[in-house]
């Protein structure tokens, strides 16, 4: 409450200086807001000179304290003050008005130093160009001016180089990353500028620039864990499977550890890089995963590499931790690695089968087909309207669940799905009746061929397209275990639906070729199998080239449709051909 007086001012901007890094200090979060201290202190500031400022802004403000305010002895504590004001706009990625600020510092020193040479980043060079005022004894401080100076540098190149590298350029978000990881920081934030760098590398195309990046920043500080899941992403990219499960197997161990991040051997700052540098670009390249999406990451990698029994072993552990509240720990914001809980369900399902685990497979199923049973709409009305209709469930009166057009579709596809995978699992056990039913569930076959019976808008064709192929898939399924049974003409039919749905199909096609083959129709065999035959392979590879891939848990049903006589059958009708030849000569 005291009237400003110019003798006590530079102590009493001292004070203030080293009062607001200790606040900084003390909070150890991130900077947010303002700093009204600062904005008090310029008043105070121009009040002892006998001038006003109220109104102004606290850009407007800093220009006129710099500007008109000449008193030898207030240049210090002022110079001092703004590199901490610097830092709170760092904080708030105000990056014009640090440059405005640095080039006001820089010129009431010296009119000519402020410039930026070619090719440099000019804020860097004119945070550089800034003369660092001298010390006073009688007046100690806190954090010294000059390692305040080193942070903003550092600051600065951190956080363009983040700007560059979510803007996509990428050469000039490496130089800048580059520049922060030789300037001033802690060893965690030196993990985090590496890791940026292996990101903006592996987006460069550049993935063993990108794998040495990550790799120093785990040197450099282990507990900077998300670089272990860029390393575990980058041999994915690479296609190099077993050093991608080698990552994220450590990742996993180094999760379910939960070990406390180790003290920093770097010296101890009030202002430090972390607390300036907060931006979504960041968050999102640091973000660390739950370990039940480590482990189902692992469970799927092994799955499409045909790991069958350590598919196993990680899906039922990610099964198990279902029961653990899992929903409530993995955020729902679609920053997730997980997919819908079914469809894991069900790509369990596809690694219990293909190990051999029928009973388990068909349990794992009937888990999904009940609880999804209820969440499909008796009706399906796919209309073109810019709202996104939605469907009552049934019985479920006015209070009841809407779900949207979509979901519905959604739960149809796990839903026949749980079936398909239940019908191949009871073919496999021998018991070719009961894969019939399950191939053939009334509801299934009727709820498909309502779909499809649709018109289809864009926003739904891909869930339409997974219908139309689990319908191809059930017939083909179907029609094995009628030909496994001796109902050669039901097989015929569902094979001749089958290319019907899928014209060109070759398993589709094989087995229709064995059917008329079983049912003595030689010669209609052998038209369709030349016909097939004639098809072009370039055609087919084009053609599944421009189809969207499958869901994982729909692979292995795929895999089993295949037809496996090709060979034999081709011989059979060889040899038929060749004798009819020779009888027509004859």
């Amino acid at each position: 409450g005291l009237p400003a007086a110019l003798p006590a001012l530079p102590l009493e901007l001292t004070v203030l200086y080293n009062s607001l890094l200790c606040t900084v200090g003390a909070s150890d979060s991130a900077i947010k807001g303002e700093a009204e201290g600062i904005r008090q202190g310029l008043l105070r500031v121009l009040e002892a000179c006998g001038a006003c400022g109220q109104d102004l802004g606290v850009e407007e403000l800093w220009q006129k304290v710099l500007q008109e305010v000449t008193v030898e002895e207030l240049q210090a504590p002022l110079h001092r003050l703004g590199a901490l004001q610097a830092a709170w706009w760092l904080a708030a990625s105000q990056l014009g008005s640090v440059a405005g600020l640095f080039q006001l510092l820089s010129t009431a020193e010296d009119p000519g130093r402020a410039h930026c040479s070619e090719g440099q980043n000019e804020l860097l060079s004119i945070i550089k160009a800034w003369r660092v005022p001298p010390e006073g004894a009688s007046l100690p401080l806190v954090q010294s001016a000059k390692d305040l100076k080193e942070i903003l540098c550092t600051a600065a190149a951190f956080l363009q180089g983040l700007q560059e590298l979510e803007a996509g350029n990428f050469p000039t978000a490496l130089s800048l990353l580059q520049e922060a990881a030789g300037g001033f920081c802690s060893k965690k934030i030196l993990a985090q500028i590496y890791t940026c760098l292996g990101c903006c590398a592996q987006r460069m195309g550049k993935p063993q620039t990108a794998l040495q990046h990550l790799k120093r920043a785990l040197q450099v500080d282990f507990q900077c864990l998300p670089a272990l899941s860029h390393v575990a992403a980058v041999y994915h990219e690479l296609g190099e499977t077993d050093g991608e499960m080698q990552a994220l197997t450590l990742l996993y161990e180094a999760l379910e550890k939960n070990s406390p991040a180790a003290a920093s051997s770097s010296p101890y700052f009030l202002m430090q890089t972390e607390l300036l540098v907060h931006t979504p670009v960041l968050t999102s390249l640091l973000r660390h995963h739950h370990p039940s999406e480590v482990k189902y990451l692992l469970a799927q990698r092994c799955l499409q590499d045909g790991r069958v029994a350590d598919a196993v072993e990680h899906y039922l552990d990610f099964l198990s931790l279902l029961q653990e509240g899992l929903q409530q720990q993995v955020p729902l914001d679609g920053s997730s690695a997980l997919p819908r809980i079914p469809e894991v369900f069900l790509e369990a399902a596809s690694a219990l089968e293909q190990a051999g685990r029928h009973q388990d497979t068909i349990t794992v199923c009937e888990e999904v087909i009940s609880r999804t049973t209820d969440l499909i709409p008796q009706v399906l009305r796919v209309e073109e309207r810019l709202e996104q209709p939605e469907y009552l469930l049934p019985g479920a009166g006015l209070a009841g669940r809407l779900l949207s057009q979509k979901e519905s579709l959604c739960c149809l596809a796990w839903r026949t799905a749980g079936y398909l995978h239940q019908g191949w699992a009871w073919a496999k056990l021998g018991e070719s009746k009961e894969a019939v039913t399950q191939f053939s569930r009334e509801r299934l076959e009727d709820a498909i061929f309502r779909c499809l019976c649709l018109p289809v808008t864009d926003n739904l064709q891909a869930e339409v397209e997974v219908l139309q192929k689990i319908r191809l898939l059930s017939l083909i399924g179907r029609g094995t275990q009628f030909l496994e049974l001796g109902r050669h003409k039901e097989a015929l039919l569902d094979f001749q639906h089958s290319l019907q749905i899928s014209p060109g199909d070759p398993a589709a096609a094989s087995y229709l070729v064995q059917a008329l083959w079983k049912l003595n129709r030689k010669q209609e065999a052998a038209a369709q199998w030349q016909k097939f035959c004639q098809g072009s392979p370039g055609e087919d590879g084009q053609q599944q080239g421009q189809e969207r891939p499958l869901p994982l848990y729909l692979v292995s049903c795929l895999e089993q449709a295949m037809f496996p006589h090709s060979e034999p059958l081709a011989r059979s009708i060889q040899d038929y051909l060749g004798a009819a030849a020779q009888d027509t000569s004859s």
